[in-house]
């Protein structure tokens, strides 16, 4: 791992036309990513992560707000201007039979960005990178000619992974990429993705609403509530002791294998959401929190740092 920042989101907000009003999907989230590490944005459905990861990839236009790469301010670049650095930003998609076109061969999807990039000299070289980037994602070569839908999901995905890798990226949106995979074949991929960051220095943003699957993969945890970050910190201190009542609600409503084990608290999360739809100030959580009080409402609570490195936007808490 290095100190380079190679991702940085300055007060990113993406909003969407909807109802009469806008729907806040991202509404003013900071976070710096270290090259080579891996940050997990975790949250509910509907929170805005997987927004998120497009607006990182300039997939969405940003509403305000920056994003830099690589120290380079990519936020308004056209895609003339965006060709270069998306190939070295890629992405990893949820569900592989929908992010895959049915009608090619694994070869010729895994093979499409080298085209696009006139990334190859000659057929030889086409060929031979295909056969090294499926020897690295752990698919087998007989199945260079088959379609996706013969596949089972583990090694769709794999396919995936190899198209992400084609250009040798720096930068991998993974979003929620095990979520529609079996358990056994969830911990193959994990530990692909791990191998593949300690080989090439992958810096990752991992989207998913699954705390273990995050906690096996992330140096760093950004929770995210109706389009906001409510806490970050490192992943060993969010676990440890984490301060917001969302994330504590989420943290005990995973299942621990154990009759002995304890959990966090009884509270159950309750309650609906509140509409991103031009939402009012104050916490868009205090409808569902039970230690909410009017102090959490009128006015929005800033992120801040209650302890090195850990940051919670709550009342409670500060």
């Amino acid at each position: 791992m290095e100190d380079k920042i190679l991702v940085e989101a300055r007060n990113l907000k993406k909003y969407f036309k909807a109802g009469g009003g806008q729907l806040h999907a991202v509404d003013g989230v900071n976070f710096k990513i270290r090259k080579g590490t891996t940050l997990g944005v975790v949250g509910e459905s509907g929170c805005g992560k997987s927004t998120l990861g497009r607006v990182l990839l300039r997939l969405y236009d940003v509403t305000d707000g920056q994003i830099l790469y690589d120290g380079t301010d990519i936020t308004t670049m056209n895609a003339k201007e965006l060709k270069p650095i998306r190939a070295r930003m890629q992405m990893i998609f949820q569900d592989p039979s929908g992010s895959l076109d049915p009608r090619k061969s694994v070869k010729e999807l895994i093979g499409e960005p080298l085209k696009i990039y006139k990334a190859y000299n000659g057929i030889d070289d086409y060929d031979a990178k295909i056969a090294e980037i499926m020897k690295t994602v752990g698919l087998n070569e007989m199945y260079a000619d088959s379609f996706s839908h013969e596949l089972d999901g583990g090694r769709r995905q794999r396919i995936g992974i190899g198209r992400a890798l084609a250009m040798n990226p720096e930068f991998i949106i993974c979003d929620e990429p095990v979520s529609a995979l079996d358990v056994s074949i969830q911990a193959q991929i994990l530990n692909l993705l791990m191998d593949l960051q300690d080989e090439k220095g992958l810096t990752y943003v991992f989207i998913t609403h699954d705390l273990s699957v995050v906690k096996h993969i992330s140096h760093e945890i950004m929770v995210m509530y109706l389009g906001q970050c409510v806490e970050y910190a490192r992943t060993a201190d969010l676990f440890a002791n984490p301060l917001h009542p969302y994330t504590q609600g989420l943290l005990n409503a995973v299942p621990i294998p154990s009759l002995k084990a304890k959990k966090l608290s009884t509270q159950v999360m309750r309650g609906e959401l509140t509409s991103p739809i031009d939402p009012a100030p104050g916490c868009r959580f205090a409808a569902r929190c039970p230690y909410a009080t009017e102090k959490c409402r009128g006015k929005d609570i800033a992120l801040t740092e209650v302890e090195p490195g850990h940051f919670v936007s709550c009342r409670k808490v500060l």
